[in-house]
């Protein structure tokens, strides 16, 4: 038996709940959603607890996240997915952000229904008919239907992802027998193929505290074989890799990797504070001035053109049993 709160008695018995004040409408209820704390300069949200994402929800990085689409479509050749994919009928994508890759995939595949999940409504109200986008917590029990999707896709969610295993066991009960999971991340490991990136260059200097701050909080940076496994263990098939290079800087020859690398260069230049503030101030306990001089070396360096760096994009994609 569910116990009454004695203060919510009505008086007279005919009160209800508007008259005696309290609010109930869908706008309250909306706002509570839409709480934020504002740190170093940038707004994060904060309804789920501020430990959930650690960077910004800010209209910068709102702009920096549709960039950053831009730059995947070109590093993977205009390629939203990887997975074989027909006729998809149902469509998740979860941590959606600003909700860029369901659109676009909602208008690609218009026999789809498209559903985009993330922690913060940052999403727009204008979509396309086929899409909507619903506020959840990825790392909480899914109220979806078991086999209810055909593909479900989530891209650059590792740092929220505190337990893989619940994830990716959600997943695989709410895909349809036959239908694909396929994760997406960047490998936060700076590499260079012709000497030009010392120890101490600002960019891998960055990325270091990054993948330390990331174990720290007991979400290590996954690599290839690492989200090949996950899915392998929890029994997927034709589990399938593959990897793209994302330069930083217009410093490749390839027409297309050289503007991949001149879009990244105007990415850098709010993505280090982005990724980097919160995690070393409040993880690593580093003070903001130090925090900000890191994040500036790095955008320092990716301005010189001397230096040929590039990190490099990951994708796995497997299939549900029949």
């Amino acid at each position: 038996m569910i116990e009454v709160d004695p203060s919510v008695l009505a008086k007279p018995e005919n009160e209800d709940y508007a008259s005696s004040g309290y609010d109930t409408s869908t706008a309250s209820l909306t706002s509570s959603l839409n709480e934020y704390v504002v740190e170093n300069g940038r707004r994060y949200h904060s309804y789920y607890g501020t430990e959930k994402y650690l960077m910004p929800t800010d209209e910068k990085e709102q702009d920096r996240l549709d960039l950053h689409h831009e730059i995947f479509r070109l590093v993977w050749s205009d390629k939203l997915h990887s997975a074989p994919l027909a006729e998809p009928h149902r469509i998740l994508d979860v941590g959606t952000g600003t909700g860029i890759w369901a659109m676009e995939i909602a208008e690609q595949y218009p026999m789809a229904e498209v559903v985009g999940t993330d922690i913060s409504p940052i999403q727009p109200c204008w979509v396309p008919p086929n899409c909507r986008f619903e506020i959840d917590d990825a790392m909480q029990e899914w109220t979806f239907k078991d086999d209810n999707f055909d593909f479900i896709h989530a891209r650059n969610i590792s740092s929220g992802v505190s337990d893989w295993g619940h994830l990716i066991s959600e997943m695989k009960r709410c895909t349809a027998p036959g239908g694909y999971v396929e994760l997406c991340e960047k490998s936060l490991v700076i590499q260079c193929d012709d000497g030009t990136m010392k120890p101490d260059h600002g960019i891998k200097v960055f990325t270091e505290y990054l993948r330390d701050a990331m174990r720290k909080m007991g979400r290590p940076c996954p690599d290839l074989a690492f989200l090949k496994n996950l899915l392998e263990t929890a029994g997927f098939e034709e589990v399938t890799t593959s990897q793209a290079k994302e330069p930083v800087g217009p410093w490749p020859k390839d027409p297309r990797l050289k503007r991949a690398g001149a879009m990244n260069l105007l990415n850098a230049e709010t993505g280090f504070e982005s990724y980097g503030m919160a995690l070393f101030t409040r993880i690593l306990g580093m003070d903001v001035d130090k925090a900000r001089k890191i994040c500036e070396k790095g955008l320092m360096d990716t301005r010189n053109k001397n230096y040929h760096v590039y990190d490099t994009g990951l994708r796995v994609y497997g299939k549900k049993p029949a």
